[in-house]
């Protein structure tokens, strides 16, 4: 029965946004689907992620609040498609020696996106997942859902041969989706705009984040999104007046070792040498005790003690 209910170890596509969030909450409520991390590229150069231009540092904040491991994939900039492709290829095989059965996509309803990802597993031994496909009548239900469970998200980029600017930095919320212009799909999906999810039933806390700079790059518009620092330690902050409310971490087990050896007993005068050694996080948890900071994995730690004198 065990092995039944957990027959997909599942790999889920993250690229920050409202999409692959609603994805992963989708995912969790299937019993016989087990997530095991989120994969995400980067632009190596700016270290944030393509197209949503999202700091790598706001993409660990959600993995930590989602409980899982992030899979990033650094890509050159400018990225050709052979070096996507090798890659991507690479983390696929990795993701087959770990046992993981299936890679999950947040796609909506693109056939030639679907596509390209049905021909980029093939032959892999891995098979895709589309859980929120459909086509493109039903995507204004799914967006009126997301925000009824209780997805937040911000935009953070926008195309502006689709969209005005002024939506760039704007909540996804219900005004919005009232505000889009005729044509705009309530989602997205077509390219107009691309999102930043801080909050929802994904998420075990919600990520405080700021407004930034809005700059226009490549004929798209980007605002950049920084971490809260004055909620740094809180949950649910308000996206508007961002009013801070204490947050409790998630909890961790953390295990310390250490021990010494006289190398050299100290006799009489002549002096005595003992090393030292300690490891801490022996079993390289993942864990926080500020928000937003990830603590160090393992560390080894080795000195010594010299002694003078009649004995110890």
């Amino acid at each position: 029965m065990g092995d039944h209910l957990m027959a997909k170890r599942v790999l889920l596509s993250w690229s920050s946004g409202k999409d692959s969030a609603w994805t992963l909450h989708v995912l969790r409520q299937q019993r016989e689907v087990e997530v095991v991390g989120l994969l995400t590229t980067f632009n190596e150069a700016a270290d944030r992620v393509a197209m949503h231009a999202v700091r790598h540092a706001l993409v660990d904040a959600q993995a930590s609040a989602a409980g899982l491991p992030l899979w990033p994939v650094l890509l050159p900039w400018p990225c050709s498609n052979a070096d996507y492709e090798q890659r991507i290829s690479a983390v696929i095989g990795r993701a087959r020696d770990e046992g993981i059965t299936h890679v999950a996509f947040g796609d909506l309803f693109l056939e030639d996106v679907r596509n390209y990802r049905i021909r980029q597993m093939s032959g892999t031994g891995i098979e895709p997942l589309f859980p929120l496909w459909g086509t493109p009548a039903d995507t204004r239900d799914l967006a009126r859902r997301m925000l009824e469970g209780g997805l937040r998200a911000v935009l953070t980029c926008v195309d502006p041969r689709q969209l005005p600017e002024p939506f760039v930095g704007r909540p996804y919320d219900a005004a919005l989706l009232a505000d889009l212009p005729p044509g705009v799909d309530p989602c997205g999906e077509r390219g107009e705009f691309h999102t930043f999810c801080f909050g929802g039933p994904m998420f075990a806390f919600e990520i405080a984040v700021q407004v930034g700079e809005t700059v226009s790059r490549d004929g798209f518009c980007f605002a950049d999104l920084v971490p809260d620092a004055s909620a740094v330690n809180y949950r649910n902050a308000d996206p508007v007046t961002f009013a801070p409310r204490r947050v409790e971490l998630p909890a961790h087990v953390r295990v310390d070792a250490g021990g010494e050896f006289d190398a050299v007993p100290a006799r009489g005068a002549r002096p005595g040498l003992a090393l030292t050694f300690r490891v801490e996080n022996l079993l390289d948890a993942r864990y926080e005790e500020v928000l937003y900071f990830r603590a160090p994995g393992r560390v080894a730690l080795v000195g010594g003690r010299l002694s003078v004198g009649l004995g110890r």
